[in-house]
């Protein structure tokens, strides 16, 4: 019962966020340590010891076990010598989501997660197979995304040096850096190279953006864009639905496309804003404790909904698009999601520094996997040949979203003959009211 309530206050966050204090049984021996570097390094032990999800299946303890004192029988004079330890400990790991920052970093992060971000605007992951460091995907809005950088493009140098064999840690440290400054990266797309050069900018970003859309025929859409689930999502999600809910709204385009994730809470908080009841996601450790997020009751809206994904949207979108797949509360269309089914907690360490470390998958409400496999959507719609500007996104102009409207079109038809349809008179026109496009067997 002990480790459930653990679990519980541990399972709260997906790819990034703060834990304080949080001490292993035996700490008290890593505080005695003779070398205080040894301190932070026996701390990140502890914790991959105790918490790691092996998602590989690669993962030995008595290895780890050996590892702790290997590590811990050589002598750091400084800080440098210490971290290089732990990334080289952590690498053994065959996960590139468990991962070491600095301080620097570690607080970095934490104010991304709260809704600001320095730096261009891209999250990166290191393919253990190729060695390759990934763009899980652009964040819109950032000189990352201005410039055209796509989710799955490879980064082959940064400022001339090469990323073979390069870490995420030192990535970010060069792609990083004063506000105003520039950062030439080397992009691989499929067998073609090229260069950007990007502003390192310090942006607060505003995670949703909402418009009402009118069809051809009338129809008032409500067009909501998430771009990443972070502390205000949920909120500004919120205040979304409800002024489009004001403004009697006949259906929901929800765009998560490009979105790489954020905050665990922030995405069973917005698929409870549409999924009234039902399950929305389960968590499983790596002890198979399982623990299983439903609707609260409290749904903002019960209208026709379309989601719209891509490549690029990721761990929590894939969340929500999960969920509402799953419980049957919309319809997804554009491409195969990202894949990355992996939760993880982030840790302060003694010294400042943090660890994001995995400890938990999650399922789908169907008991789906989804990890490197992705959400194949219901609809498969490719994006425009020819890029499109920002503010043509959400628009007709954008293919994925016309195929997206089109579809909630034919759903809000669908509902509105079921609704006039009276079975105990005879009232047979409105069942046959519908468009030459449809048939009567659009109706199971």
């Amino acid at each position: 019962m002990k480790i459930r309530k653990l679990l519980k206050k541990k399972f709260i966050i997906l790819f990034a966020t703060t834990f304080s204090g949080l001490f292993l049984n035996n700490f008290a021996e890593a505080t005695v340590l003779n070398n205080s570097y040894k301190e932070v390094i026996d701390h990140v032990w502890q914790i991959v010891y105790r918490d790691f999800l092996d998602s590989s299946g690669k993962f030995q303890k008595s290895n780890w076990i050996n590892l702790r004192k290997e590590v811990l029988s050589k002598t750091y004079s400084d800080s440098n010598e210490a971290y290089d330890a732990i990334r080289n400990m952590l690498s053994n790991l065959d996960d590139s989501y468990t991962r070491f920052l600095e301080p620097k970093e570690f607080n970095q992060m934490r104010i991304d997660t709260s809704g600001e971000l320095t730096g261009v605007g891209i999250q990166i992951v290191k393919d253990k197979e190729s060695d390759d460091l990934i763009i899980i995907s652009p964040i819109e809005g950032t000189p990352a995304f201005d410039a055209g950088i796509k989710a799955r493009d490879k980064i082959l140098s940064i400022d001339d040096i090469s990323t073979e064999g390069m870490n995420i840690e030192e990535a970010v440290k060069l792609i990083r850096g004063e506000r105003g400054t520039k950062v030439k990266l080397e992009i691989l797309r499929g067998s073609v190279s090229f260069f950007k050069i990007l502003s390192r900018e310090k942006i607060e970003i505003k995670s949703v953006s909402s418009k009402i859309n009118k069809t051809k025929n009338g129809f008032l859409i409500g067009y909501v864009r998430i771009k990443q689930f972070n502390a205000n999502a949920s909120k500004e999600t919120r205040d979304a639905i409800k002024d489009l809910e004001t403004n009697k709204v006949a259906g929901y385009v929800l765009d998560l496309r490009s979105n790489p994730g954020g905050l665990l809470e922030s995405s069973i908080d917005i698929s409870r804003h549409f999924i009234n009841k039902g399950v929305i996601v389960s968590t499983v450790s790596k002890d198979g404790l399982k623990e299983t997020k439903r609707g609260n009751g409290q749904a903002l809206t019960k209208k026709p909904l379309v989601v719209l994904v891509n490549e690029g949207s990721a761990s929590a979108s894939e969340i929500v698009s999960g969920a509402i797949k799953d419980n049957k509360r919309g319809k997804l269309v554009g491409k195969k999601t990202f894949g990355k089914g992996l939760v993880q907690s982030m840790r302060t360490l003694v010294d400042g520094s943090g660890l994001t470390v995995t400890v938990a998958k999650y399922l789908t409400p169907n008991g789906t996997d989804i990890n490197k496999s992705g959400i194949i959507p219901d609809i498969e719609v490719k994006m425009n040949i020819n890029p499109i500007l920002q503010r043509e996104i959400g628009t007709r102009k954008d293919k994925q979203y016309r195929a997206g409207e089109k579809e909630l079109i034919n759903i809000i038809k669908r509902e509105n003959l079921i609704s006039e349809f009276k079975p105990d008179t005879t009232n047979l026109n409105a069942f046959l009211k519908i468009n030459k496009k449809d048939t009567l067997f659009s109706l199971n």
